[in-house]
């Protein structure tokens, strides 16, 4: 059974004693729609405080070592800087830690998971340990999960900062915790690069190689496809918000792999044919953003590939030839390729060109945003 806190029991204050929580009101960059929030999480201040504080708290993992921003660092776009993660036990996570950065706009998370769509329900993953051997940060079964809410509550500023983020909740359990963080997360938006600036026209924001690249990569020029997958406002895949209610599902195969000529990706790395069975889906995964990706490396579902110079080798050249070893295969004859993806040929100044664009698309402010960094420096328990 899980654990259920009662508030008079803590000792809080009455929720009729204390002010109402004012609306939420979205501090979004020129151009940004609202995202999208669950009806039954509704933003608050007092929520986002709560998450903020449970992001960063280590006491969340089963051996009090690791906490969300283990794997997603704010100095790093909320990214990790490894290939993958590596989770309380050791274990290496086969997937690498995408980019938290307006994660809100997200309609699916996850790389490849059709179904996971919500953020409260995506951090049943990592928090709860799904998918064994890799338990992330451990709370596996009911008795660890009872001993992390214990460990919180016992906490003063958790039991104020509970009360305040859920003033009609008698008992507390883990989906408040999800709600918390969830709103905390859609926060962390990012859209005031040196691009953005010039957008909204300041421009001597781009240097000249910054706009050659940005020419490459926004408006086909030199016959790149960049933009079909990285567009709009988020330089990304579909996107969700209260402009744009809509359900779209895409994920797409880039020729990474090709493992002995079969068009298999590695065993159980396969993308969204992990779901759907369906062949044609093998090696598909969702589309990221494009924003910050010069601090989001190593890049790929995988971490495969260490460089922003060696994904525009993949992409120049339709795919990536893996000489030999278990994974051999010539990825640019892939038959489950998607299409537009035939390579893009370009030259050594073109790709530094395209390098100095996306590194325009860095978001300086957001690396160091005090909202969205540890509440608690000074204490042990609150970090990466």
């Amino acid at each position: 059974m899980a654990l259920l806190l009662s508030v008079a029991a803590l000792g809080c204050k009455p929720s009729a004693d204390r002010p109402a929580e004012q609306p939420w009101v979205w501090d979004l960059p020129p151009g940004f729609p609202a995202p999208l929030v669950p009806a039954d999480n509704p933003m608050s201040a007092a929520k986002v405080a709560l998450g903020r504080m449970l992001f960063y708290d280590k006491r969340l993992s089963a051996n009090e070592r690791i906490s969300c921003a283990t794997c997603h660092q704010q100095a790093l776009a909320f990214s990790d800087g490894r290939t993958t993660p590596v989770g309380l036990a050791g274990d290496a996570h086969p997937r690498n830690a995408p980019t938290l950065a307006n994660v809100a706009y997200a309609p699916r998370l996850n790389w490849a998971d059709p179904g996971t769509k919500a953020l409260e329900a995506q951090m049943e993953g990592p928090v709860f340990g799904h998918g064994a051997p890799i338990v992330e940060m451990g709370l596996v079964d009911e008795p660890r999960r009872e001993a992390a809410l214990a460990r919180l509550l016992v906490d003063e500023r958790y039991r104020e900062a509970f009360e305040r983020a859920f003033p009609d909740t008698a008992k507390y359990t883990f989906a408040h915790v999800f709600k918390a963080i969830a709103s905390f997360e859609r926060t962390l938006v990012s859209g005031m690069s040196a691009w953005d600036r010039y957008r909204a026209g300041d421009d001597t924001a781009l240097g000249a190689a910054e706009r050659r690249g940005m020419y490459i990569v926004r408006d086909h020029a030199g016959g790149a496809l960049c933009h079909h997958c990285h567009d709009g406002f988020n330089l990304s895949g579909p996107v969700k918000h209260v402009d744009a209610p809509f359900d779209e599902i895409v994920f797409a195969n880039i020729g990474l792999y090709n493992v002995g000529s079969t068009g298999a990706y590695p065993e159980g790395n396969q993308g969204l044919y992990e779901h759907t069975k369906n062949l044609s889906d093998r090696g598909k995964f969702r589309t990221p953003t494009l924003r910050n990706v010069a601090v989001t490396g190593p890049y790929m579902h995988d971490g495969s590939v260490a460089t922003l110079e060696d994904v525009l080798t993949v992409y120049a050249e339709g795919g990536r030839v893996i000489e030999g070893g278990p994974y051999a295969g010539d990825g640019r004859k892939n038959p489950h390729k998607s299409a537009g993806l035939g390579g893009t040929p370009l030259s050594a100044e073109q790709r530094q060109d395209v390098i100095a664009f996306l590194g325009a698309l860095t978001d300086e402010g957001f690396l160091s945003d005090a909202r969205f960094s540890t509440p608690y420096p000074e204490d042990p328990h609150f970090g990466e």
